[in-house]
Order: structure tokens, then C-alpha cells, then sequence
């Protein structure tokens, strides 16, 4: 009788210790919340709402407006982990003053005090140097995560790191970085130059084998675009989350793909990706995520964040606010020509003392309503550190150009070239016209051209053909736009069917 009573006695202290271990101390499920940023480009101050018709725009973004998101969530959730998917660089003359030894030092100074725990390099990251971003890398009092960059010797040559392991409140995450294996085509052959890019998937798939059974979370942050992503998520499963950039995609609710979360925040610091995680044993219990819009607050308490912020606008304000000229009808961007491209493509061939210009339709950042141009604008316009090269080709390397530009839908905008096209019935191109600077296309003659250095190490991309022996004007892309607005004042610039199809 006595043994009976002991078991039942036994049975019940498991039974209870059971129920005690599913409440709470034996559950092994944990919570974190990731708090995530992609392509900042620099927008370190609030602007006006893009969406918004009307032409008064709520301003919104900014990192003053992040820092306070970013604390008031944090006095709220005890497990945060911050980071950020690439691009923080161009877009803003910030980008152009030398902080701590680095151009752009100051925006990850303002990163140091929102207090991020990881970055992973985006492509506009290399826009000046390799050694300025290297010293960037060093500012930066977070880890960069860039596994799939090296150098020629296989090293990690900009103080970035293969991964991390991050432990936040007990939990052990594992965090591995990636660029674009697109990153030769996005980036100006000088800033490519020995840099070793391997492919994104085999290297992100070989860590996450290495770091699952070492850790309980394990997140790719990249900068390759959603598509890539999505193919990333299925290709490797021992994927917790992917906190991605580069495509600029709004993701309101995050992709659940094969078991991986993934997650984007949009751009230029508009909103705040929040992700709130419960997990146990890299299974996703439950997530719930979400993009905080950070809209402006005039009434925020000064900070000591706030302060070095006004001081940098400040700056800015005193240097880049100058009219230099008139704009009297809108710049508007377009995949084939536009005025706004006629114009810089204009100012880069008068430049070079070229017969024809060349431009990357994509290097056109901003369009521009009618009224003043300061430098400013005309900065956001083209943020890029792009030299003017000079080259020469031969009139049948300009027709195939302007056939590739055709054929290829290139973007791309043209000076000094002006042609009229049909379709022949076999499919091939017979041009009507085919005018440079007034006269007619010589086929063995050799003209001037102008471009950035950007397009001439993406050669192929473009003209459909390798641009060999070019040389640099000593001259920006961008000083050569701004001299042209300064000299002729008031600018008017429109399409006028450069290349043109015979109706």
C-alpha cells in the first residue's frame, strides 16, 4: 500500500513539474526584436513625402526621428538588435565633408549614437575609394558583415568581417553579411578594382551550415535586392530572417519564404523595420513585423544626437544653399530621352570639347520643378564622385552604339547625335538620317566622346561594346553640370527626339 502511494505521489510530481516547464522556466521558446534600416542614402535630415500630391509635403525620415523611434522602442522591448542593409552612402552633401578622417564620417557617427550592432556594405558604399571606406569601417563602433568581399589574396581588405555572433539577453544570433553578385556592373571600375566578390548564395549557404548548430538565430544581411533574396531564402533553409537592401523595397509585411522571414524597410530613412520574433531551436513560434513611417516632430527635446545633427545642416546649409540658375521647365527623368538628360549630356561633350556625349540614364537621381537651382539640388540631382573621360570612336562604333541603344533599350542619354531609324522587314535597323554636329555620319571618321568614368567600366551595359585608352578630363561630371548653369543662368531644356524612330 505504501508503494502505491509513493507512486502516485511520483507521478504527480512529474506531471506537475510538466505543467510548471510548459508555463514558463523549461520553455526554451525566446523572443527578440530586430530593428532594421536599408539604403539611408544619406538622408540624414526630414524631406518632404514624395507620395504626397500636394505641394505642401509632410516631411518625414531623418535620424533624429530614428533616434527617438528607436530609444521609445527600446524602453519597451528587452531584447533589441539594430541593423542596417547597405547604402548609407550618396545622396546628400553630407557625403562630401571629411569627418574623423573620412568622407561621409559623420553619418556613421550618427549611427554610433542610435547605437546599431551590425552593417553590411551597400554598393554606393565604394562610390569615392576603397580607402575611404575602409576608414568609414573604422568610425563605425558596430561590426561591418560583408562575407562575400575580399580581395585578390582572399583577406578581408575594409575592415568587414565574414559574420558575427551577437548575444542579446541569453540568445546567440548569428549574423552573416553579403553584397550583390552583381557588384561589378553597380559599381565604377576604379572603386571594383581588386575586389574579389564571390557568389552570394554558395557563401551565405556554407556559413549558415557553420554557425546553426553554434547559435539559436541566424539572419543574412544584404544588399542584393528582394528577387535575390527570395532565391536566397530558398536555396538556404538554415535561414532564420534575411534583412535585405538595394531594391528599395517596401515590404509593410515581411515575405515568409521556405521558413525564412524576410524583411525591407523601403529607403532614404523613411520608415523603421520592426520584427518581433518568438523562436526555439531556429523554428519560428511566431513573428509579427511592421514599418514605422518616421514622421517629423518639431517639438522633439534637443538631444546631444540632435546637436551634432544641426551642426552638420548647418554646414550644409551655409555651403550648398547658393542659386546657381533658373530652371524654367521641369527636369523630369525618363527611361529614353529627357530634357534633364540632354542637358548634362550637353554639358559634358562642351566640356571635353567632345562631338558627343554620353550619360547613364540611371545616374539621374532627382527630378526637378521649375524655379531656382541651388547646389543642392542640382547634388541630389547627381550625387556621384564620377571623373569626365574622353575618348574617341569610330563613326561605325557610334552606329553600333545608337543599334545597341535601339535593339537593347539601353538606358542611356545622348549629345551631338541626332538620327532618324525605321525597322527593315527582316528585323535589322536602316537609318534615314544620321546627323553628328550638323553634318553627316562618316563611318571611318574618329569623334570626340565624353562620358563618366562610371560608363566606361560598364561599357558593355551600355554601348554594347568595350571602351578602350580613355582618358580623364580634369573635371567632375558634376563641376561640368554646374558650370554650364552658371554660365548660361536661366536653363531651358526639352525633348527633341535625339534618336528617333520615322514615323
Amino acid at each position: 500500500m505504501k508503494s502505491f502511494f509513493l507512486h502516485r505521489a511520483v507521478i504527480l510530481l512529474i506531471t506537475a513539474f510538466i505543467v510548471f516547464c510548459s508555463l514558463s522556466s523549461c520553455s526554451n521558446i525566446k523572443t527578440i526584436t530586430i530593428l532594421y534600416t536599408n539604403d539611408i542614402h544619406a538622408d540624414f535630415l526630414p524631406h518632404g513625402a514624395p507620395w504626397v500630391k500636394e505641394k505642401s509635403k509632410p516631411l518625414i525620415g531623418g535620424f533624429n526621428e530614428f533616434y527617438f523611434a528607436v530609444d521609445s522602442i527600446r524602453k519597451v522591448k528587452p531584447s533589441i538588435l539594430m541593423l542596417d542593409a547597405g547604402d548609407v552612402m550618396t545622396g546628400n552633401p553630407i557625403t562630401e565633408y571629411i569627418y574623423a578622417g573620412a568622407y561621409g564620417g559623420a553619418l556613421i557617427a550618427m549611427m554610433n549614437g542610435i547605437g546599431y550592432d551590425a552593417w553590411t556594405f551597400g554598393n554606393h558604399e565604394f562610390d569615392i575609394t576603397h580607402d575611404n571606406l575602409r576608414k568609414l569601417a573604422a568610425i563605425a563602433e558596430f561590426p561591418a558583415v560583408s562575407a562575400n568581399i575580399l580581395d585578390t589574396l582572399e583577406n578581408f581588405p575594409l575592415n568587414n568581417r565574414e559574420y558575427i555572433i551577437i548575444e542579446k539577453e541569453g540568445v546567440k544570433i548569428g549574423i552573416i553579411g553579403a553584397m550583390s553578385g552583381e557588384f561589378y556592373k553597380l559599381v565604377k571600375k576604379s572603386s571594383s578594382e581588386g575586389i574579389n566578390i564571390l557568389p552570394p548564395v554558395e557563401t551565405i549557404r556554407r556559413i549558415a551550415r557553420q554557425l546553426y548548430p553554434q547559435t539559436d538565430l541566424l539572419i543574412a544581411l544584404t544588399h542584393q535586392g528582394i528577387d535575390d533574396d527570395l532565391i536566397l531564402a530558398e536555396n538556404v533553409p538554415e535561414l532564420d530572417v534575411i534583412v535585405g537592401g538595394h531594391s528599395h523595397t517596401q515590404l509593410t509585411k515581411p515575405r515568409y519564404v521556405n521558413g525564412v522571414i524576410i524583411v525591407q524597410t523601403g529607403s532614404h530613412c523613411e520608415n523603421l523595420g520592426v520584427l518581433d520574433i518568438e523562436f526555439e531551436d531556429h523554428n519560428i513560434v511566431s513573428f509579427n513585423g511592421s514599418l514605422l513611417p518616421l514622421w517629423y516632430n518639431s517639438e522633439r527635446k534637443q538631444t546631444k544626437l540632435s546637436v551634432f545633427i544641426d551642426s552638420v545642416k548647418n554646414q550644409l546649409d551655409k555651403d550648398y544653399s547658393e542659386i546657381i540658375g533658373v530652371l524654367k521647365e521641369d527636369w523630369i527623368r525618363r527611361n529614353d530621352e529627357s530634357g534633364i538628360g540632354n542637358f548634362i549630356t550637353d554639358a559634358q561633350r562642351e566640356a571635353a570639347g567632345a562631338d558627343i556625349g554620353f550619360m547613364n540614364t540611371y545616374g539621374i537621381r532627382k527630378d526637378l520643378t521649375a524655379g531656382p537651382i541651388t547646389k543642392q539640388d542640382l547634388f541630389e540631382i547627381m550625387p556621384f564622385h564620377n571623373t569626365l573621360m574622353k575618348f574617341e570612336l569610330t563613326g561605325s562604333q557610334v552606329r553600333s552604339i545608337v543599334e545597341f541603344y535601339i535593339n537593347k533599350h539601353a538606358r542611356i542619354q545622348t549629345s551631338g547625335i541626332n538620327c532618324e531609324w525605321r525597322r527593315k522587314p527582316d528585323g535589322s535597323i536602316k537609318f534615314t538620317s544620321f546627323i553628328i554636329n550638323g553634318k553627316a555620319l562618316d563611318e571611318n571618321k574618329k569623334y570626340i566622346c565624353a562620358a563618366s568614368d562610371y560608363m566606361i567600366g560598364t561599357a558593355m551595359d551600355y554601348f554594347g561594346i568595350e571602351i578602350p585608352d580613355a582618358v580623364p578630363v580634369d573635371l567632375t561630371v558634376f563641376s561640368a553640370v554646374e558650370n554650364k548653369i552658371k554660365n548660361m543662368k536661366e536653363i531651358r531644356s526639352r525633348v527633341e527626339g535625339r534618336i528617333r524612330k520615322a514615323k
